[in-house]
């Protein structure tokens, strides 16, 4: 299987799903799937296509699956996914970023993208939100789920490389992130 060849007496499916098995890395109380470089400038197609392939059989085998995509539509628009449970998109405490969000909610009703549940995470929020950050919210029909505050520590994890899973417990985004997720989680049982 040196250099992406298909050995002689191997599927291309058998080599596949042995590449996704090496590309699942195991951590303490989750695994992680980490997409490699693209192929050329900008281009994940061949990427997005295997992953949508192959992560119905990665499902199978977990109680939960989180994608975390990059900003932006493309993920969602190259229907990596087309069926999920709860999708959580989030935004910086920005009109922008709101409106952004209120597209991605569109693309998805618009590529029938079966969605259950679909929630707003603000992130990086310095007081709460704003009454025009609050109009943005309803005029684009999205479920505000919660507030993520702007926090120094986290930002200096994220500048030193740090993992955030390594922050202490009583770090007030933490406590944010799990309140929100504890309630989403709750709701949807």
């Amino acid at each position: 299987m040196k250099d992406g060849v298909v050995q002689q007496g191997m599927t291309k499916q058998m080599f596949m799903e042995i590449k996704l098995a090496e590309a699942v890395v195991e951590g303490e109380g989750f695994d992680l799937v980490a997409m490699g470089r693209p192929e050329g400038p900008g281009c994940y197609c061949a990427a997005n296509t295997l992953l949508t392939m192959y992560l119905g059989k990665l499902i199978d085998n977990y109680p939960f699956v989180v994608m975390d995509n990059e900003a932006g539509m493309e993920h969602i628009s190259r229907l990596t996914t087309n069926n999920v449970n709860l999708l959580l998109v989030v935004s910086d405490a920005s009109i922008r970023g709101i409106e952004t969000a209120g597209r991605i909610n569109s693309l998805v009703d618009a590529l029938k993208i079966a969605a259950e549940k679909r929630f707003l995470i603000i992130n990086q929020a310095r007081e709460g939100i704003t009454d025009s950050l609050q109009k943005a919210i309803t005029k684009h029909g999205l479920n505000l789920a919660g507030i993520i505050p702007k926090d120094d520590l986290l930002y200096d994890f994220d500048m030193a490389g740090k993992p955030t899973v390594t922050l202490p417990g009583d770090n007030p985004a933490l406590s944010a992130a799990f309140t929100i997720f504890d309630e989403i989680i709750k709701a949807n049982e």
